[in-house]
């Protein structure tokens, strides 16, 4: 499992071995994880959030999401920015942590990165298309 870093920095880091880290090129962070060199994005995520337990998800959202979290019927909807390695790590590192504080938790998720949206519902990926549409 990959790290989860917000604007602040690391968030959750699951790295099995994290060997190096440094600048590649474009300024995007370089990092070499199990011997092979893995490239940092930065995906921007709008998601839905909805639980059995809301306010135990809205604090454990507040310390993982650096970024505008609305309240609604049905849970929470969120938007922010996160870097990390891919869109499917990211959104396992994240619905993993809100499932460590409360089990029955959905997360309805579309991260974009490089002009392309890669959409999640909870861990299965529910297809790609380009941010345009």
């Amino acid at each position: 499992m990959g790290a989860l870093l917000n604007e602040t920095g690391p968030v959750l880091c699951h790295w099995r071995t994290l060997v190096n880290a440094n600048i590649g090129l474009g300024g995007q962070a370089v990092r070499t994880v199990d011997n092979r060199a893995v490239s940092s994005q930065r995906f921007a995520l709008v998601a839905d959030v909805s639980s059995a337990d809301p306010a135990a998800i809205e604090r454990a959202l507040r310390g993982l999401v650096d970024g505008d979290i609305a309240p609604t019927t049905d849970g929470f909807h969120l938007v922010a920015t996160f870097s990390g390695e891919s869109a499917q790590d990211l959104n396992r590192s994240l619905l993993s942590a809100l499932r460590r504080v409360e089990r029955r938790t959905r997360l309805r998720a579309a991260w974009t990165a490089g002009g392309v949206t890669e959409r999640f519902f909870d861990y299965v990926s529910k297809g790609t298309r380009s941010a345009s549409q």
